[in-house]
């Protein structure tokens, strides 16, 4: 399903349809996340070394949790490149339950392990006293504006580029009887397959920056 707008991609929750494969797929997802940690944890450590983070390496849940989730936006990503389907990452409200949920485990995490560790990232060793205040008070802004960056950054590029298809299938039948229609067609083509790009890149990057919001974990 390609959106004509942006505020468009909030109303494919309204078809249960669209739900089907995308409901399918991180069941599908997570089985094999949890078959393949109990079956050979080895192949687990080669996957979370994509992702790089100290913090994959001290939490053995962080293996499945990380590769389920990039592993599920990756497959909600291609299927919104597929004809008469719906992807949930292009939906904001759904792309921020899943980034605020995320975010809420890993802040209520780490202030109940250890709280005072949790407290020392919000001052900076070193600082100067008087702008301690002010150090507290901007690092606290940033803590809580990571689900809207999350949010933000999946939303805009996965709709951006359903926006950029269409108008791009729209040119092309435009060009129908003209000597520009092979361009377009292969225009197009090249687009969905940079698109294609954009949703592996996507997924990465949204599971890379929940791994470096771990390494603040205590």
């Amino acid at each position: 399903m390609m959106y004509t707008d942006l505020f468009s991609s909030m109303d494919g929750a309204r078809s249960t349809f669209f739900w089907i494969m995308p409901m399918l797929s991180v069941s599908v997802v997570f089985m094999s996340c949890l078959w393949g940690a109990t079956s050979s944890s080895a192949t687990w450590n080669k996957i979370s070394k994509l992702w790089g983070s100290k913090s994959i390496m001290r939490y053995n849940s962080t293996y499945i949790m990380i590769s389920s989730i990039f592993f599920f936006l990756l497959i909600n990503n291609m299927l919104g490149l597929s004809p008469m389907s719906y992807t949930f990452t292009s939906n904001l409200f759904m792309v921020s339950a899943m980034a605020v949920v995320m975010w809420m485990t890993m802040l209520l995490s780490g202030y109940s392990y250890a709280p005072m560790k949790s407290l020392a990232h919000l001052a900076p060793s070193g600082a100067p006293m008087p702008l301690l205040p002010f150090l507290v008070l901007i690092e606290t802004v940033s803590i809580m504006i990571r689900p809207l960056t999350l949010t933000v950054r999946m939303v805009a590029n996965i709709s951006a580029g359903h926006i950029v298809l269409s108008l791009l299938a729209n040119a092309t039948t435009s060009f129908l009887h003209t000597m520009m229609f092979p361009a377009m067609v292969m225009l197009g083509v090249a687009y969905t397959l940079f698109e294609f790009f954009v949703s592996v890149i996507q997924a990465y990057i949204f599971s890379l920056l929940l791994t470096l919001y771990m390494e603040e974990h205590p």
